[in-house]
């Protein structure tokens, strides 16, 4: 104990003493430049003391700053504990996607197993209209009961309208079911057949940025395909001017979806309109 305390008093006299042979170096430094200048004849004693006290005072200044080393220690430690609250924000992150990835596998599983189309066939829309190739129509949901959730009562009242070709009602519904619903099961089925009904009703431009939204919001989902290469299509739509465009988005579903059905579509569109 008595040597730690003799440690330590032995560094704070050598720090004060440090200081004070700078500060003697300092004024000594003053000192020669006055005699220098006394010596050339064009310094006063006023002269002096101010020197002396400019000298002095850039001691004091110096003295004053804080050790640069103790600072740069506690910015590591700053760093450190930034980068340690970084890797826990990453892994609760990690555990939430694979919760949330976990659950819509299930409700897919769900969905799944309530979907009761007729004779095995799956529908398309009415009227017979032939279905295009590569893209899976509406599901048909088991019939209406006292359990049947205002969820799904709101998915089949839009996909109703779908059905009916009764484009704003789809559109307004599966609106209104995506702003009510948007971790619904049934979200990107939704949002792929109201994009559906703006290129149906001729709104090809609305069409783009709707189709845009199912792969961007649900770029895993079974609608992912179907949207990118219907994206696409909505651009064949609006003229020569946007071929670029729409080569673009089909070289896209080839290299992102090249097991789809859509991918053989895909290479058809990319022969009819050509290489630009």
């Amino acid at each position: 104990m008595r040597e730690t305390m003799s440690v330590e008093a032995d560094g704070q006299r050598g720090a004060a003493g440090r200081a004070a042979d700078e500060s003697v170096f300092l004024r000594g430094i003053g000192v020669l430049l006055l005699l220098l200048l006394f010596g050339a004849g064009c310094a006063t004693q006023g002269d002096f003391r101010k020197l002396e006290e400019r000298m002095l005072d850039a001691a004091r200044a110096r003295d004053a700053q804080p050790d640069p080393f103790e600072r740069i220690a506690a910015l590591a430690q700053e760093i450190e504990a930034l980068r340690e609250e970084q890797r826990q924000l990453k892994g609760e992150l990690e555990v939430a996607q694979k919760t949330a990835g976990d659950a819509l596998a299930e409700s897919r599983k769900l969905r799944t197993a309530a979907v009761a189309p007729p004779n095995g066939d799956a529908p398309g829309p009415a009227g017979g209209q032939p279905q295009p190739a590569g893209e899976t129509a509406p599901e048909d949901l088991l019939p209406r009961d006292a359990t049947t959730s205002a969820e799904v009562l709101a998915y089949q009242d839009a996909l109703a309208a779908w059905r009916g070709q009764d484009h704003k009602a789809c559109i307004d519904q599966f609106r209104k079911f995506l702003q009510t619903y948007p971790a619904s099961p049934y979200a990107d089925d939704a949002a792929y057949w109201m994009a559906d009904c703006h290129f149906k009703q001729g709104d090809y431009r609305v069409a783009v940025l709707r189709f845009n939204d199912v792969v961007r919001v649900y770029p895993g989902g079974n609608k992912a395909p179907d949207a990118l290469y219907r994206q696409g299509e909505s651009l064949l739509k609006l003229g020569p001017g946007f071929y670029d465009a729409a080569r673009t988005v089909f070289k896209q579903v080839l290299k992102e979806y090249p097991e789809s059905a859509r991918a053989r579509e895909a290479h058809q569109q990319l022969e009819a309109i050509g290489s630009g």
